[in-house]
């Protein structure tokens, strides 16, 4: 299977199979290639001309009033690489390491830098071949993720490590063995290989598929548990969510009617509790958060592995180099803080819902879930895990995109940790997952002692694939297995496909 690349077609889900894949090969379109070349040429033509050019006659950062001479370009360039290899593990994972070449190689595709065409070829033959640089992950401020892109460099010049084939070795030796030679870097080329978010961006994209994942396990968690509890589905008819006119919500609604279909509760009515707390009335319209959340960023991290974030801006059409922010990239960190938080709600209420299913004030079934009180003590204390992951999550929510210095002697004074905040978010949805896998054993096991005959047929699927692996709790056995099951299951992307195909998907 092939991928075009043109800088203008690449989406978050195809970057995420691109990443995750050995099997799709990259192809850059023939008008990328086109473009690259007159901007290459432009730039050399206006150097001739004596326009002092950021990166390519003057050097970067706080030495922009520093000239090179073209004696040494590809000694500046090469030093340039050393000097921005300054990144702290641990190393990113192959999976996201081909996410960041993939979010450069589409950026370098429009043809804003002036890069030699050989270096973008490199790029595409990296992720064609598996050659995949080793990126330490931290050092990066959030204004272009230069301590750590460099790394990428120093690989295809033909120093540092890489991975191939499974196994860390010298770059060197992973390039011959595929038949490529070091690339001689010339003027500019550093700073365009340092200089971008590749790093946040591209593992920005992994994160928002994880995020979609967690959504879809989310409402299936749910309709489980309010099975388990005998609890009221009428928040979730439409009438009552195309009254409130939030689309997010009216989706979410929807997704868990289907997943319920078939349900001993589509059957019940209003039961006799009239309303259940809001964890379980409400799950619904906390759960859209999400949803909002990913609205807003996916759009904005779109349009940024889709165009240009170097500076200087080549503009070819009006053959000129502008100095600009475009590696500014606040919107779209403000939206991963904005989906961190959207994830602590909803983690927040999985916990909320978890204690009520062993509370027999709200479920009417023995304490703790036991089969057997007294004698089999069940659940009674693996609330300390799930709220401290929760707790986790409550700390990680903290925003971080506004703790920056001002940095290269004054001259870099606004910054967002980009990479750190993507980081975190990541994090923040890995422990939701297993706040969810725990609720689900909860639901589970409230779904067999109501001795439930009728299951909606998403909450039937969560259940069977929870038993499969985690069997009723019958009598008291250690349980950390069990928790690590229930993540695997509610983690797992064929489950997940499963649950696709009865909601729509998001």
């Amino acid at each position: 299977m092939k991928f075009v690349l043109n800088s203008n077609n690449l989406t978050i889900e195809q970057a995420y199979k691109i990443a995750t894949s050995r099997d799709i090969k990259i192809e850059i379109a023939e008008e990328a290639i086109e473009q690259l070349e007159k901007t290459r040429e432009l730039v050399f033509r206006l150097a001739d001309k004596g326009v002092p050019i950021y990166g390519f006659t003057t050097g970067v950062g706080w030495n922009k009033d520093k000239q090179i001479f073209e004696d040494y370009f590809e000694e500046y360039n090469r030093n340039l690489i050393y000097a921005h290899c300054l990144a702290v593990d641990p190393i990113l994972s192959e999976e996201k390491v081909r996410a960041v070449m993939l979010a450069r190689l589409n950026a370098l595709l429009s043809a804003r830098t002036g890069i030699q065409i050989k270096i973008v070829e490199m790029y595409r033959d990296f992720l064609n071949h598996g050659i995949h640089p080793v990126i330490p992950a931290r050092g990066s401020v959030g204004a272009a993720d230069i301590t750590n892109l460099s790394h990428i460099g120093l690989a295809m010049i033909g120093e540092g490590d890489v991975f191939h084939n499974g196994n860390r070795i010298p770059a060197i030796e992973a390039l011959k063995k595929e038949g490529f030679t070091p690339i001689i870097l010339g003027p500019k080329d550093g700073l365009a290989i340092v200089s971008s978010n590749a790093l946040a961006a591209g593992t920005g994209a992994l994160v928002l598929e994880k995020a979609k994942n967690l959504l879809e396990v989310a409402n299936a968690v749910y309709a489980l548990s309010v099975e388990g509890l005998d609890g009221n589905i009428t928040p979730i008819r439409p009438e009552p969510n195309e009254a409130r006119k939030m689309k997010s919500q009216i989706r979410c609604a929807d997704a868990i009617r289907k997943l319920l279909e078939g349900s001993y509760l589509q059957d019940k009515g209003i039961t006799k509790t009239v309303q259940d707390p809001l964890s379980f009335r409400g799950a619904h319209a906390i759960n859209a958060t999400i949803l909002d959340s990913l609205n807003y960023v996916c759009e904005l991290l779109t349009t940024q592995l889709n165009s240009s974030d170097d500076n200087p801006c080549v503009v070819l059409e009006k053959e000129e180099i502008i100095s600009c922010s475009n590696f500014e990239v606040a919107n779209w960190v403000l939206g991963f803080e904005m989906l961190g938080q959207a994830v602590a709600h909803v983690a927040r209420s999985a916990c909320h819902r978890t204690i009520k299913l062993c509370n027999p004030h709200f479920t009417k079934l023995p304490r703790f879930l036991s089969p057997d009180e007294g004698k089999v003590q069940a659940y009674q204390t693996i609330q300390k895990t799930f709220t401290s992951l929760d707790g986790e999550i409550r700390h990680l929510m903290n925003p971080a995109s506004t703790d920056y210095y001002s940095l290269s002697g004054d001259m870099e004074d606004h910054a967002t940790n980009a990479p750190y905040v993507v980081e975190k978010t990541e994090k923040i949805i890995d422990d939701a997952f297993y706040i969810l896998g725990l609720e689900a054993m909860h639901a589970a096991q409230a779904v067999d002692l109501r001795k439930v005959d009728k299951m909606g047929v998403g909450s039937k699927c969560l259940y069977d694939a929870i038993r499969s692996r985690i069997p009723f709790l019958e009598h008291d056995r250690p349980l950390t297995p069990d928790i690590k099951a229930a993540y695997e299951v509610v983690c797992n992307q064929d489950f997940i496909d499963k649950l696709k195909l009865i909601t729509g998907g998001f």
